[in-house]
């Protein structure tokens, strides 16, 4: 049965997600709170935390789930042409705080933000446990695009990404997907499908199906120097 669970400060256990709602698609549980341990056990069992400013904090693991496998991404024509033009210099962890900063800034299309003071911190901080990565793209000194996530043993679970320059965003994606493949990842959580997710190639996995590979690849480990802070090339 479907039911909606309520989270204090001391529980850090999920009910399994197969309990989720139908209706808004994956809402999970309400409240608890953002500290690392329940943030990894979350990701952990396929949830993630979703809300904004004026809601307690939310839980939700929907159906389908958008994912990737490393190496798939769908790359236009235009867009390799578009990017060999650039010379646009690529990292890992170098800026880690500004990414999100940047994640988390005011976008035409939307009203707001949900990556809120609180959700900035949280993540700050699974980032100096060596928990949470950032990518970014760089134009000389400028940060010009960027992505961050979590590593949970071979899957990457992406959280957001911004650009302030024409396809930024999609060069990090990139970047990411053959730094991940590089490193024999297996799998790139992208939460919830949508038509960009489509175009870039994601799939929409049952969400059944993605928590099988979910618990098939989490507790692989990976190379140590796999999220060293670095400056790498990208490949095109």
């Amino acid at each position: 049965m479907n039911s909606l669970s309520y989270l204090n400060q001391e529980l850090e256990q999920f009910p399994s997600p197969e309990f989720a709602l139908t209706d808004p698609n994956g809402l999970l549980a309400v409240g608890g709170d953002l500290q690392p341990a329940r943030l990894l056990n979350a990701y952990y069992e396929g949830i993630f935390p979703w809300f904004n400013a004026d809601d307690p904090i939310l839980w939700w693991s929907p159906d389908p789930r958008a994912v990737f496998v490393p190496g798939t991404m769908k790359i236009s024509r235009s867009l390799l042409k578009y990017l060999r033009k650039k010379t646009w210099r690529y990292s890992i962890n170098q800026a880690f705080t500004e990414v999100v900063q940047g994640c988390a800034a005011p976008r035409s299309s939307q009203d707001g933000t949900w990556i809120t003071p609180e959700i900035q911190n949280a993540y700050i901080k699974l980032h100096e446990l060596g928990q949470a990565h950032s990518v970014e793209v760089w134009q000389d000194d400028e940060l010009i695009g960027g992505l961050y996530g979590l590593a949970i043993g071979q899957v990457f679970c992406g959280e957001s990404m911004f650009h302030t320059q024409t396809n930024a965003s999609k060069a990090a994606m990139l970047f990411l997907h053959q730094h991940l493949l590089k490193q024999g990842f297996k799998l790139i959580d992208a939460q919830v499908m949508n038509p960009h997710l489509a175009s870039l190639g994601a799939t929409a996995l049952k969400r059944k199906d993605f928590l099988n590979l979910l618990k098939r690849f989490r507790d692989l480990s990976v190379a140590p120097n796999t999220w060293v802070e670095s400056e790498v090339s990208l490949e095109l």
